[in-house]
């Protein structure tokens, strides 16, 4: 079996889950590690185990010309510039979340990767979570009938240190909205299946790193928000986002209603020790349904995201294979990024948000 080779460049946090979550696949292999920082490639290596090429750059690795696959998940504000150049190689290419910082850049690779021949895809992992997948087919089976109104909310921990303590600004990430929760404005837009229209938020700064300093600068990141998107049919959607609740049993609720009733499930925290979740169908009429979803402890163990990472590649790894196009695409890659945005804007503003006002 011809094994799908990985180069992954930035060897941070989500490498170390990327790496694991590969090594449970027989026909995949990590080849290939890029990053400035060597304790970063470091840790990778000793999770690997094997003989591996490192490099300081991606420049080094693409000029070697050894991987079938370009994995990015350096810190979101190389990404335009390390797009530009793997492009050019035409090879695949899984870019983690955000796509980039800002629409202006996503729109920059949008047109750089007109006609792309490879599969382009950008890492949303939620998506694939068992019992969210399972919720996401339940609603498009039409189990609740035409939906009106989604609910998500997120109660974790704060943001984990990184290398020089990039994530703790906004010119770096984003944005929390667009660095943490262009994973839930992907998820509306996948479940509701229409397209932002506008956005109206609330959020601020409250809690988390208020006392830290970095090169006489302070972090600028808001830890708590609610953020309500308006969609094209109708449908409406509210995110509720808490990153100082790090004790919570369940980090991801998930609610949904139509005409015919409600369907609920929740993602537990790692803290939790639960590797299973409900997913519970209320009708109107007094019919009720619950299922129990189940996550393999093996799979629970490579990662942070209830499984999501392993189930994610699996189906990259099958688009490779069939020469399909990605179930998540940059188009879905660059619209969560500018809800994320509206919604940052609509903070500062103090106002709605039309989504034509973001992208242009």
């Amino acid at each position: 079996m011809k094994k799908i080779k990985y180069g992954i460049i930035g060897a941070g946090t989500m490498a170390r889950e990327h790496i694991l979550n590969i090594s449970l696949i027989d026909n995949a292999e990590v080849v290939a590690l890029a990053d400035p920082h060597e304790d970063s490639l470091n840790q990778c290596k000793e999770i690997l185990k094997t003989k591996i090429f490192c490099f300081k750059n991606h420049l080094e690795m693409i000029e070697k010309n050894i991987v079938d696959v370009y994995l990015i998940s350096s810190p979101n504000f190389t990404h335009l510039e390390i797009l530009k150049d793997v492009i050019k190689t035409k090879k695949h290419i899984l870019v983690e979340k955000p796509l980039c910082t800002n629409t202006k850049d996503c729109l920059e690779i949008k047109k750089l990767t007109k006609d792309y021949p490879s599969v382009f895809w950008t890492a949303m992992e939620y998506r694939y979570m068992p019992p969210v997948s399972k919720f996401i087919n339940e609603i498009h089976n039409n189990k609740i009938g035409d939906l009106k109104t989604l609910t998500i909310r997120e109660h974790r921990f704060p943001f984990l240190k990184k290398v020089n303590n990039w994530n703790r600004f906004e010119e770096n990430t984003g944005g929390t909205l667009v660095e943490k929760c262009c994973h839930f404005f992907d998820l509306m837009r996948l479940i509701i299946q229409s397209n932002p229209l506008s956005v109206y938020a609330s959020g601020s700064q409250d809690v988390n790193h208020l006392d830290e300093v970095y090169n006489e600068k302070k972090p600028d990141i808001i830890d708590n928000a609610y953020v309500i998107v308006n969609f094209e049919n109708g449908a409406r959607s509210l995110l509720e986002l808490c990153m100082f609740a790090e004790n919570s049993e369940m980090q991801e609720e998930l609610v949904a209603t139509g005409n015919k009733g409600k369907i609920e499930t929740s993602v537990p925290s790692d803290n939790s020790g639960k590797a299973s979740s409900n997913i519970r169908i209320g009708l109107r009429g007094g019919k009720t349904h619950i299922e129990n979803i189940e996550v393999d402890k093996k799979i629970l163990e490579a990662g942070h995201h209830h499984g999501s990472t392993y189930y994610e590649h699996l189906a990259f790894l099958k688009a490779i294979e069939n020469n399909s196009d990605p179930e998540v695409s940059l188009e879905d890659g660059l619209i969560a990024v500018a809800v994320g945005e509206a919604a940052e804007q609509s903070i500062k503003q103090g106002r709605l948000i039309n989504l034509d006002e973001i992208i242009s």
